[in-house]
């Protein structure tokens, strides 16, 4: 006899322990299954997933550590401080980031206990359907099968590597690797000027890397409005990140020295990077070859996503769901949870929905990129007629004082009814600020809802409100 929940969530990264959070809030009995323990130190099952482990917060956390450590070295004198020479402890470094990782997997494990959900360690796979629901395989240190009436998959992604490139995690890294470098490389090579390339080159360009970033697009950051990616891409250059883009990878060797690349310019012509290290940073491939979905009539599709109803996350077997990574739409951890969430909230009779255009993105470089809705590209290719307004940090009083002038607001409204279609902010704090931005479009918000908005002052919101006031010739300090 198999043990019967309500609900079993299979991976216990955000979207998955974030699901079964909130069904358990709803009254349902629920398991949540996760298999990885992120080399733990006790080789316990670590909750949180990608994102919290060797993701997210990691990087977040080396992020900040690298910016104390370039605001010592480089701008401390412009206040007025003087400071002698400064270095670097990398492996304390490393340490504090373990150690915020540590308290966030220990914070879902209290949060499971208090919701009383049942954590089962191990790999879950399907084995069928029976009258009373699907069992799922567990494979941990023992083996157990239990069943469960509605089924969430929550699986998450990885990163996805180079056809023929051995990534050791030590000369030649992905994400994982990346996050836990013993020392500083006095050459980095990144491939791939994504968010993850670019995050993890800011790290170790800030701490002393001489850093590369190479990638295969014709032109940089293309998700983002060009606007945005072109100021990015001047003041990346600024810093002493190295960017090509337009480049096709060659072949590629590692030997005790570091790792060479042979590749191909935008121009054709042959080139090569040496460098200690290399990070590989191309995509990541959702994680569903190991789930034997074909056991419960389920099938990928030839990227190895889940097809579901956009609206409702359902599979096509009834009462299995998938949400995150696994499915359609952008890999971002808060687009996981909120589909977590409506999944639960469907099982259980409500009517949830998400707008994904609403969604935002960020990038936490210095400064930070961050966005939600449509781009100037988007909308001049779907017809639709807006007007812009644009603002600089130059020109507000917060950011002049706090030292971090560089970047601006836009703002993109309907021509006609003034509805906000999209917010681009290039500044900084703009992983805080977009949130006013969501929320106004998430209520249909008109540019002049925002601009009527009493905003503090000094404050690097204001800069939102006056690319409002733009839209309309209107700002009131430039």
């Amino acid at each position: 006899m198999t043990t019967l929940f309500d609900v079993l969530v299979i991976g216990g990264g955000p979207g998955g322990y974030i699901a079964a959070i909130r069904a358990a809030q709803l009254g349902f009995k629920v398991a949540c299954a996760e298999s990885k323990s992120y080399d733990d130190p006790k080789g316990e099952i670590r909750l949180g997933g990608t994102c919290l482990n060797v993701g997210c917060i990691p990087s977040k956390a080396l992020l900040a550590s690298s910016e104390e450590f370039e605001k010592i070295s480089h701008h401390a004198a412009d206040h007025g401080i003087k400071v002698g020479s400064v270095s670097l402890d990398s492996k304390k470094m490393i340490g504090r980031k373990d150690d915020i990782v540590t308290k966030m997997t220990g914070g879902i494990q209290y949060l499971f206990r208090k919701n009383k959900i049942t954590l089962l360690k191990g790999h879950a796979s399907f084995v069928g359907k029976t009258a009373e629901g699907y069992q799922v395989k567990i494979d941990g240190k023992d083996q157990e099968i239990v069943t469960a009436t509605n089924v969430i998959i929550a699986t998450g992604s990885k990163a996805r590597h180079l056809p023929g490139v051995v990534v050791d995690n030590v000369l030649v890294c992905d994400n994982e690797g990346a996050l836990k470098f013993d020392s500083v490389p006095k050459k980095l090579g990144v491939i791939g000027a994504g968010v993850i390339g670019l995050e993890l080159g800011s790290v170790w360009r800030r701490v002393g890397s001489e850093v590369t970033i190479l990638e295969a697009m014709p032109s940089f950051l293309g998700a983002c409005d060009q606007g945005i990616a072109k100021e990015a891409q001047k003041l990346f250059a600024k810093q002493g990140l190295a960017i090509h883009t337009g480049v096709k990878i060659g072949e590629i060797k590692t030997d005790k020295k570091g790792v060479v690349v042979h590749y191909t310019d935008s121009a054709g012509a042959a080139q090569k990077l040496e460098c200690e290290r290399l990070i590989v940073s191309i995509g990541r491939v959702p994680n569903t070859d190991q789930l034997a979905l074909d056991a419960i009539g389920l099938k990928v599709d030839e990227r190895g996503f889940i097809p579901i109803d956009d609206h409702t996350c359902a599979t096509a077997a009834p009462g299995v769901y998938a949400v995150g990574d696994v499915v359609r739409g952008p890999m971002l951890a808060h687009k996981a949870e909120d589909e977590g969430v409506l999944v639960a909230e469907i099982i259980a009779g409500q009517k949830p929905h998400i707008d994904y255009n609403c969604i935002p993105w960020v990038i936490y470089t210095d400064p930070e990129i961050a966005w939600v809705g449509r781009s100037e590209e988007q909308l001049k290719a779907a017809g639709i007629e807006y007007k812009a307004g644009q603002f600089p940090f130059a020109a507000n009083g917060r950011a002049l004082g706090i030292g971090k002038s560089d970047g601006f607001v836009k703002v993109l409204a309907d021509a006609k009814t003034d509805e906000i279609l999209g917010v681009h902010i290039i500044g900084p704090n703009a992983s805080d600020l977009i949130a006013e931005a969501a929320v106004a479009m998430e209520f249909k918000a008109a540019a002049e809802d925002i601009a009527r908005i009493c905003h503090p002052h000094p404050s690097l919101s204001e800069v939102v409100r006056e690319a409002a006031l733009a839209t309309d010739s209107r700002a009131l300090n430039m």
